[in-house]
């Protein structure tokens, strides 16, 4: 069966398709995630065991303060924190979802916020009950879109990253890392799209997104861009190595 799509319209009004990731490949990032988090809060508590009673095994020594504040607090904490840090920092990815071919977008296409992020950790208490996560599950294979329900709390989906043809509006690159990356990625879109749109709608599109990416520009210096200077301007802000 062919995973379902959620079609949105972009800026330039090409649409665009999501493919939406099944209860499979949701999972499988799970796993490999859960194995990452497990072996990194077995290491730190190991190492803390370690540093704080000079051997891997408590045996003869009496577990005081030390114990809670250096060995198992920072391992519950690399634990639980894994996936709300880990998704906001690599913007809506995890270990996991990379090696899974998945990642989390809004309703929209776009990169979720830490806000939605934390909401959709949050609601991870309550899919995982009561064991194994069985209403999660149970609500991803019930559900067309295969959300769970931190993602209906969320407004998230997890949709099907395809490296090669990504037809998505989360494309981020090291070259604009500085931009918001839903600007960053509207600015993308305009530039492969420049030469299909007409002129009017080209710089409109151009006046409107470089207003938003660089506030050392004036709208009067804006509106005194003509169109060539605007794609250079546009290519700097993407690609800042090349034209710097």
């Amino acid at each position: 069966m062919a995973a379902p799509q959620v079609t949105l319209q972009s800026i330039t009004g090409v649409d665009v398709e999501l493919r939406v990731a099944g209860v499979g490949s949701r999972s499988f990032a799970f796993v490999i995630d859960w194995h990452i988090r497990l072996i990194l809060a077995f290491s730190w508590g190991l190492l803390g065991t370690f540093i704080s009673f000079g051997g891997l095994t408590l045996a003869g020594a009496e577990p005081g303060p030390s114990f809670m504040f250096v060995v198992l607090l920072p391992a519950l904490g690399i634990y639980f924190l894994y996936h709300p840090v880990l998704e906001i920092a690599m913007h809506g990815s995890t270990p996991g979802k990379r090696m899974a071919g998945v990642r989390i977008v809004t309703r929209t296409g776009d990169i979720p916020g830490a806000g939605a992020l934390l909401v959709r950790n949050l609601f991870r208490l309550l899919d995982s009950l009561p064991f194994a996560y069985l209403i999660g599950l149970s609500t991803a294979l019930f559900t067309a879109q295969h959300v769970r329900i931190g993602d209906l709390a969320a407004g998230t989906l997890l949709i099907l990253d395809d490296n090669k043809h990504d037809k998505s509006f989360a494309r981020l690159t090291s070259a604009h890392r500085s931009l918001d990356p839903r600007v960053a990625d509207l600015l993308h879109e305009l530039s492969e799209r420049w030469a299909q749109l007409e002129e009017p709608t080209r710089l409109e599109l151009a006046r409107s997104l470089l207003a938003r990416a660089d506030k050392t520009l004036t709208p009067s210096e804006l509106d005194g861009l003509n169109s060539a200077e605007l794609w250079q301007r546009l290519q700097a802000l993407l690609h800042p190595a090349q034209t710097s």
